[in-house]
């Protein structure tokens, strides 16, 4: 039987109606993406036509869930609610902390070893508060989510950023940080702006080479990194319909990259094949009673430009593949202009490592294509130059093809099977290198390419493809390969050309597992103990932060000016850090020693104004907090890009920063800064960026009368003896600001549950 049966069987009874009422009060046919929206209304936001973009809405989604890395913290934190049970149905995933070194049975036995507190805290929390817990081994949460739990028309949020690959089962599914998840838990209503709407119409269909990878590489182009912000992107047209369901959720998993609040596909044909291959044909029933409801009115579709705020266009029938990066996901070339690109550009010829499978291309029908491709290679006597791995995204996944013969084809022209975790993907990678700070070249299917995000060097530039095209790379270990165009020599000293991949969307003989890696939580929760070591450097019981006050805001230090992107991962690395992600005193050593500090060009080194010296980032904050200074944090666009880990918010507050004042941020990252209690700040002149010297004192006027729209006042105390003042724009509503004065939005769950 499906989980959570019972709960789907009541929302498509309800559904219907939800929608008829929400076409009545706004008086006009819906876009799926409101269907959804406005049918998970909570009760404490009435009926009404909000304006996208600018009015804050509550919501009641139908679940959350949680990967390990994350969850550590969300629980943490939910287990000081009072609370003997989630609201909601709930899962933890543990995906993050097993580290890629030699193949998946050593990989895993070792992680099991290494983070066994971790796992037991983990296991333990979720056993006693109802939480569905995923083993290690079993998948990685996205892949999990997919084949288990989303349905849809329905709404979810998820403490990772590529929570959105559900769309491709039709809901909406958006990445939070930890706080949001512990609200909706909790019981409490869950708010977000009211998204704006970017349409994207597909015609044609994809053939040859071309995947749906392509189709949102190609989108990242066009939208860039942060075109998508504070908007949900949409497809449709007969070219979505013709997509497989997976293909479906590699598109809006990626819509992560552009920034966007997450993207959706409506109901058709490929998601209900899609729920039946996986055991879920009564919901496929469900959703095939209410197929109207569960995707856009035809008058949306038929005039795009009149109901979405933006409309790209889209032919399938003439997309080429795409390659993007190096050091960021927006920056797309067509295969065809590509190896011009690593020409001109310097980018290392030779491709040292390709990587396939991840959240991001994981499924039957990715590694079936990509297999097509490593068959071919050993008919036709090729193997690949480069290193090549392969990382399954689930042990459903993986059993399959295992069964299936797939992962047979890639051994035998010398790839490693990885475990079903994200590994390089996020960083967990113990990369095989003569040199760890050399120049060179790696291609992934993976999502994200920031530099140093898969193996922490700077030089390693990092391109994303779809995997049949990472794949024939690395078969050539060529950057410059052209597998439309090029020839290989092979083992005989024969040209021979490769195929265009060929693959099937769903297993002929269906999906095979023998333990899938799930934990059902006790029945008898109350009865279980949580211990956490006094001594432990992996977990550590939260204390709650304290409010900001009014004359913390008076003198005030710059514990770093950060220069250029300054994404998550800048902040609150990953790789190794994970180790202490549900330990924030610890976590909070990594602080900012990757941005760059604006006054030098380097990292981890800022002046103190207290020791009058140079230190290491987190050593400053913490003589600044320890000696009770306040600081502020300068950034640039798009802070805070990236994953949706609050930590890059916690850690700072854990240092005693009181604001963040930049040019533009992230969504989600934004939204934990509220979270934690702090002020997130936006120049309303982002030349004022300029004006902020090494040696400022700064004060924030205007906090004891802060209130929605109005600016709070900088100025800042040269020691020359001269000052700038300016304002600074906020996005804070009441709620928000409540949040503040609270100091942190769990204060005030806290508070309200206790009443």
């Amino acid at each position: 039987m499906p989980f959570d049966i019972e709960m789907i069987r009541a929302f498509y009874a309800a559904l219907p109606q939800r929608i008829k009422a929400a076409k009545e009060v706004l008086g006009r046919p819906l876009t799926l993406a409101e269907k959804i929206l406005y049918a998970h209304l909570h009760a404490d936001s009435p009926l009404q036509n909000y304006n996208r973009g600018k009015d804050y809405v509550f919501f009641a989604p139908d679940r959350v869930a949680m990967q390990d890395a994350t969850a550590q913290m969300a629980l943490l934190q939910f287990m000081t609610c009072g609370l003997e049970k989630t609201a909601v149905p709930s899962t933890v995933h543990c995906d993050h902390l097993i580290q890629a070194e030699v193949g998946a049975a050593t990989d895993l036995a070792t992680a099991l070893k290494e983070n066994d507190e971790v796992y037991d805290f983990l296991a333990d929390v979720s056993n006693k508060y109802g939480i569905g817990f995923w083993k290690p081994g079993a998948g990685i949460i996205h892949q999990i989510v997919l084949e288990n739990y989303a349905f849809p028309g329905a709404m979810m949020i998820g403490t990772d950023s590529h929570t959105p690959n559900a769309g491709g089962l039709g809901m909406v599914a958006i990445g939070v940080g930890g706080a949001d998840a512990v609200d909706v838990m909790a019981g409490m209503a869950w708010e977000l702006k009211m998204p704006k709407l970017i349409g994207v119409k597909l015609t044609g269909k994809l053939s040859g080479w071309t995947s749906s990878k392509d189709v949102i590489l190609k989108v990242a182009g066009i939208l860039t990194v942060k075109g998508g912000t504070g908007a949900i992107v949409e497809y449709f047209g007969p070219g979505a319909e013709s997509l497989s369901c997976t293909g479906k959720g590699t598109i809006c998993n990626m819509g992560a990259e552009i920034g966007a609040t997450t993207s959706t596909f409506g109901y058709d044909d490929s998601m209900s094949r899609y729920l039946r291959s996986t055991d879920r044909e009564e919901v496929a029933v469900l959703a095939d009673g209410v197929r109207e409801h569960l995707t856009g009115d035809a008058e949306c579709y038929a005039h795009p430009e009149k109901y979405f705020d933006q409309v790209i266009e889209i032919d399938l029938s003439t997309l080429e593949p795409h390659v993007n990066g190096p050091y960021t996901p927006d920056l797309a070339w067509p295969i065809s202009k590509f190896a011009q690109a690593v020409k001109e550009n310097g980018y290392p010829q030779k491709l040292e490592v390709g990587l396939i499978g991840s959240c991001t291309n994981s499924s039957y029908e990715d590694l079936d294509r990509a297999a097509s491709i490593a068959r071919q290679a050993k008919t036709k006597k090729l193997k690949t130059k480069a290193e090549f791995t392969i990382t399954p995204g689930s042990e459903q996944i993986r059993y399959t093809v295992n069964r299936d013969g797939q992962l047979d084809a890639f051994e035998e022209i010398g790839g490693v099977v990885m475990a079903n975790a994200c590994g390089p993907c996020i960083g967990q990678w113990a990369r095989h290198t003569d040199d760890p700070t050399r120049a060179n070249s790696i291609i992934t299917s993976f999502n994200r390419n920031f530099a140093k995000r898969n193996d922490g060097n700077p030089a390693t530039r990092s391109f994303v493809a779809s995997p049949e095209i990472v794949t024939a790379m690395a078969i050539a270990g060529d950057l410059t390969f052209n597998p439309l165009t090029d020839t290989l020599i092979n083992e005989d000293g024969q040209a021979v050309k490769l195929d265009p991949p060929s693959g099937v969307e769903l297993p002929p003989k269906g999906f095979d597992v023998e333990d899938a890696g799930f934990n059902a939580p006790s029945p008898n929760g109350g009865d279980i103990q949580i211990n956490v070591a006094p001594d432990s450097d992996r977990i550590q019981l939260l204390t709650p932060f304290k409010p900001i006050t009014e004359d913390q805001l008076t003198g005030m230090r710059t514990l770093i000016k950060a220069k250029g992107k300054c994404t998550t991962d800048h902040i609150s690395m990953a790789g190794p850090w994970l180790t202490y992600r549900g330990h924030l005193q610890n976590i909070a050593k990594n602080t900012f020693i990757s941005a760059i500090n604006y006054f030098n060009g380097e990292m981890n080194k800022v002046l103190n104004l207290v020791t009058g010296e140079y230190m290491a980032v987190p050593d400053s904050g913490l003589a600044y907090r320890d000696a009770g200074v306040s600081t502020v944090v300068f950034g640039e666009e798009n802070y805070g890009e990236g994953s949706s880990r609050e930590h890059a918010a916690m850690q700072p507050r854990f240092l005693g920063v009181k604001a963040v004042i930049v040019k533009s941020f992230a969504r989600i990252h934004e939204t934990n800064l509220k979270k934690q209690g702090m002020l997130a700040l936006t120049f309303i002149n982002t030349e004022d960026y300029e004006k902020i010297r090494q040696d400022d004192t700064i004060d924030i006027r205007g906090f004891a009368t802060m209130q929605p729209g109005k600016p709070l006042t900088i100025v800042l105390h040269h020691s020359d003896g001269t000052e700038d003042r300016f304002d600074v724009a906020h996005t804070y509503n009441e709620q928000q600001i409540e949040w503040v004065r609270a100091g942190s939005a769990l204060n005030k769950i806290r508070m309200e549950l206790q009443k």
